[in-house]
């Protein structure tokens, strides 16, 4: 295959699930010995993509202004000059900017869209739907583009699940080092209990609130588990936090509960856990979070709707439970932790698979 030139556009490289897959392309790109160019208005990400091999150019083309229609120009010229052969566009404003930009080109670049989340439906949206490739990252997000988005040609739609590098979350044998290891995060986590594990950014949205209320029907069934929240506590969100910490003491759990920062080590809270749970109030497009932890080999436990029903289904059925039914999730629970299911022989969910898929999709429309 020739060598290709792809950029990808996304409002910027600091952190996220769209940020990291941008990097896991550009360096498939780049491995392949193709040219891989990010534009952005930049980042704490931008060296870590340029170590990979590829180029960053950086225009802040995800700020909502009318004045960001100014780079429409800029990157008509870009893909001009540059000889781009495809234009892979992850993120709303970015796309809008590349429909303008393509418009009129004479050797226009092929025009890829990934829709990365379950948007609010508009007609802004909707162009995520007007690539010549619309990759969804899951079944979920298929389903809800053709849903909202009725018109959309169906040839168009390629379903590539967003994947994990196994060997960052290996098989981890059960009980676990890992557990010693938590003991030294926080005092609370050297309890001979179960340790229940929900990761996820301190926002109301991640479920703390139904973690808080199962914990302590586990502690009122008799059991001694523990609940410890990495990325629950991060600057800004002290108010949250508080809230959460006065429903603990309602409850009567308060010194069962650990609220961390986010941890570098997320592999090793999954394999010092007895149970992960993913419990967001509102359904997500993937659930990395299911795929990591039964990775290393941890039940996990969540509401059967978005991304993570459709994982849990597909990987693990007894952990998905009807959303907000709090009855079943305790029951669930006492299930999971009495007899844990065997975990997958093996997670089809790769970051190879996916790099290697997308690139197919690029191959499909470059030749």
């Amino acid at each position: 295959m020739r060598r290709l030139t792809v950029v990808q556009l996304l409002p910027a490289l600091e952190s996220g699930g769209v940020e990291r897959s941008t990097l896991e392309i550009a360096e498939a790109l780049v491995r392949a010995g193709h040219r891989a160019i990010v534009v952005s208005a930049g980042g704490r990400l931008v060296p870590a993509l340029q170590a990979l091999g590829a180029e960053h150019i950086t225009l802040d083309i995800g700020r909502k202004s009318l004045l960001t229609l100014r780079h429409v120009r800029a990157l008509r010229a870009l893909f001009a000059h540059e000889r781009v052969d495809l234009v892979h566009a992850r993120s709303r404003l970015p796309a809008w900017l590349a429909v303008f930009a393509l418009r009129g080109m004479r050797n226009r670049p092929r025009f890829v869209t990934t829709v990365h989340g379950l948007n609010s439906p508009s007609r802004y949206s909707a162009v995520m739907t007007r690539g010549e490739r619309v990759i969804c990252v899951s079944d979920t997000v298929r389903h809800y583009v053709l849903q909202h988005y009725p018109a959309t040609d169906t040839a168009r739609l390629r379903v590539i699940p967003r994947g994990i590098d196994t060997a960052m979350f290996p098989r981890a044998p059960y009980p676990d080092a890992a557990r010693a290891w938590a003991a030294t995060q926080h005092p609370a986590l050297a309890a001979a209990g179960p340790l229940l594990l929900l990761p996820g950014r301190g926002t109301r949205l991640k479920g703390h609130a139904d973690a808080l209320r199962l914990l302590a029907g586990l502690r009122g069934a008799g059991s001694e588990a523990t609940l410890w929240l990495p990325g629950a506590r991060e600057a800004g969100r002290e108010a949250y936090i508080a809230e959460l910490e006065r429903e603990a003491a309602a409850l009567g759990v308060a010194e069962a509960v650990v609220f961390t920062p986010p941890t570098h080590e997320i592999a090793r809270a999954y394999a010092a856990s007895d149970l992960v749970l993913q419990l967001s109030r509102k359904p997500e497009s993937f659930g990395r979070t299911v795929v990591e932890a039964l990775s290393v080999g941890r039940p996990v436990l969540g509401w059967a709707h978005g991304g993570v029903g459709e994982l849990l289904a597909q990987l693990q059925p007894r952990g998905g439970v009807a959303p907000f039914d709090a009855d079943a999730l305790l029951q669930a629970a006492r299930d999971l932790l009495a007899q844990p299911p065997s975990p997958p022989a093996t997670i089809p969910h790769t970051l190879r698979a996916m790099q290697e898929s997308t690139l197919a999709v690029y191959t499909e429309l470059c030749g």
